[in-house]
């Protein structure tokens, strides 16, 4: 799988627990996923991981979202 497709994957996944309204396992599906993946597992800590604790902290479903389709 492509880096393109692998992303994708990793995003439509996240949205499935949004849409059941669970930040929480959305945002820690998010960064899971992207780190199976040779070209996006850098993504999954850092800085990136202080931003979705800080999207899961929030409560906010629309924080969540932009920090989910924030990844290109």
């Amino acid at each position: 799988m492509n880096r393109q497709s692998h992303l994708e994957w990793c995003k439509k996944r996240a949205h499935e627990y949004l849409a059941n309204g669970d930040i929480q396992n959305a945002v820690t599906s998010m960064l899971s996923d992207l780190s199976k993946h040779p070209e996006t597992e850098g993504s999954s800590h850092g800085v990136f991981a202080q931003l979705g604790m800080m999207a899961i902290m929030s409560g906010d479903k629309r924080e969540a979202t932009r920090f989910i389709d924030g990844f290109n």
